[in-house]
């Protein structure tokens, strides 16, 4: 039956939900065998892309110019770089350098969640380096002392990286401590169970699959409803000035 327009999806100033219903998929340079659902971007002021790259078996991603990070989140690819050949299934992540050069290929088919950024050097710093890894082999801690929200950070937290991607899994019930504003934006892919989450003046109902983006200070808060835990992969740009590029 046609739904008649009706969609929880949302475009707000300060925040995006999408959600499977509006998807739109489509080929980026060098893909092969694959395509993109583009969730943010610059086109509307975010300053990093994400989108999931649906893979045929034997499908690859094309380059980047930024640095690039991967989580696997159906199936199993294969990374190849100048020194090594590495499996990533299901939970399965990697963290690549701008420049860095490397090859991402489908053996059956799957779908991961790639975030995109250009990276924003500090004088005197060592550039990052290669990360690959699991979320598997990754120690949770408790967000604020509640044991019922745990986090995992999948990147270190040092000064080389301009930014941090980190799951975070909530028990039925469990609720942020506080309804948060700051800075950083965020891309969130939801991976599991649903709840509701806040963004500005607007209370969403969420479950797997759906996508937010927050802008800066956008108000934000989030509760697990269910009879399952809620779990999502999230981003957020870090460890760097608020000014940025200011003076250019």
């Amino acid at each position: 039956m046609h739904n008649l327009g009706q969609t929880r999806s949302s475009h707000q100033p300060n925040h995006l939900l999408l959600t499977p219903d509006t998807f739109v998929r489509t080929a980026l340079p060098g893909m092969k065998n694959a395509s993109a659902i583009v969730h943010v971007g610059p086109a509307l002021g975010a300053a990093f892309t994400e989108y999931t790259a649906e893979m045929e078996p034997k499908g690859e991603l094309g380059n980047t110019p930024a640095q690039r990070f991967l989580y696997v989140t159906e199936g199993a690819v294969t990374l190849e770089t100048e020194e090594k050949r590495h499996e990533l299934s299901a939970r399965g992540y990697a963290y690549l350098p701008e420049g860095f050069s490397h090859r991402v290929a489908a053996k059956k088919k799957s779908c991961v969640a790639v975030i995109e950024k250009f990276y924003e050097r500090i004088e005197k710093t060592e550039p990052p380096r290669l990360i690959v890894s699991s979320e598997d082999s990754i120690s949770s801690h408790a967000l604020d002392g509640d044991s019922d929200l745990q986090v995992k950070c999948l990147l270190p937290d040092e000064l080389q990286f301009d930014f941090a991607v980190n799951t975070m899994l909530y028990q039925p019930g469990a609720a942020l401590s506080m309804v948060e504003m700051h800075v950083m934006e965020h891309g969130l892919i939801m991976l599991e169970g649903g709840g509701i989450y806040r963004l500005g003046d607007a209370w969403y109902p969420v479950t797997a699959g759906d996508f937010i983006w927050m802008g800066p200070w956008c108000p934000q808060w989030f509760g697990a409803i269910g009879k399952v835990p809620a779990k999502y992969l999230i981003y957020k740009n870090g460890n760097r000035h608020p000014l940025g590029d200011a003076k250019k």
